[in-house]
């Protein structure tokens, strides 16, 4: 019988201490949809937490020394394109040298089974001995492992070095990573982008800004407990206060270099 398992249903059972419905998440009995898009949430939280720290930091520091809306927008929009640019070149370039290192990596094992296959078995034996298995059990487990070579080699990528090859597009992950600093990076240029178009006299901007970005640093930390499996609402303030400590700074030191300048 072909089971499936859904996977955040149990990771919910697990967090919830729910064993009822931990059977039911491997039991098969409900259909899983999967879009693809779970291996890029984190490219997606911590794309869109920078672009709202730092555009809300540049916002708060120009506030802080009364430089007026024109100049919001332009440091603002400068920032965005500027570190939304570097963060998906450094997220793709990231994905892309762990995925040569895992490639390298099992290349050279596969030549080390291929070359010398008595020599990767006892490594193996000591690795699950080490383990806590005994040699007899190690030697089972080795036996059946080596029967299929493709196998073998995924295992000790895994068991020996500590690596697992996920099937990562560097590429998918800069653009959401690029969208996703685009796009919360925004928020806190929102208000006077809109009161700049409509010629609106936004009043009290700059507070109203900081409710926004605020709801939205909150918002995404409490997104990232997908990655962490943490209490949504503590993440949420704990990114909303390191959030509000960049943006203070910026704010004051804005504040004190008006006066002095």
């Amino acid at each position: 019988m072909d089971l499936k398992r859904d996977v955040n249903a149990a990771r919910v059972a697990f967090r919830k201490g729910d064993k009822e419905a931990s059977i039911v998440a491997h039991s098969g009995h409900r259909e899983v949809h999967d879009t693809g898009f779970g291996k890029y949430l984190k490219s997606w939280v911590y794309g869109g937490l920078d672009g709202i720290i730092t555009t809300f930091a540049v916002v708060a520091g120009v506030a802080g020394a009364a430089l007026g809306v024109n100049v919001i927008l332009i440091l603002g929009f400068a920032n965005l394109i500027a570190d939304g640019i570097s963060m998906a070149i450094g997220d793709y370039l990231s994905t892309k040298s762990e995925n040569e290192y895992y490639d390298l990596e099992r290349s050279r094992e596969k030549w080390e089974v291929d070359s010398h296959p008595k020599g990767e078995e006892a490594e193996m034996l000591e690795v699950y001995q080490k383990k806590g298995l005994n040699k007899k059990d190690s030697k089972i487990l080795v036996n059946v492992l080596k029967r299929n070579k493709k196998f073998w080699i995924d295992t000790m990528m895994h068991d020996e070095l500590g690596l697992v090859k996920e099937d990562e597009n560097p590429v998918k992950h800069a653009v959401v990573t690029f969208g996703s600093f685009l796009v919360f990076g925004f928020i806190p240029l929102a208000l006077f982008v809109f009161g700049l178009i409509f010629k609106w006299d936004v009043a009290n901007g700059f507070l109203w800004t900081s409710v926004l970005a605020g709801i939205s640093m909150f918002g995404l930390g409490a997104a990232k407990t997908k990655i962490t499996g943490k209490k949504w609402a503590r993440s949420g303030f704990e990114t909303l206060l390191i959030g509000g400590v960049a943006a203070g700074a910026a704010y004051f030191v804005g504040d004190i270099l008006a006066k002095i300048v």
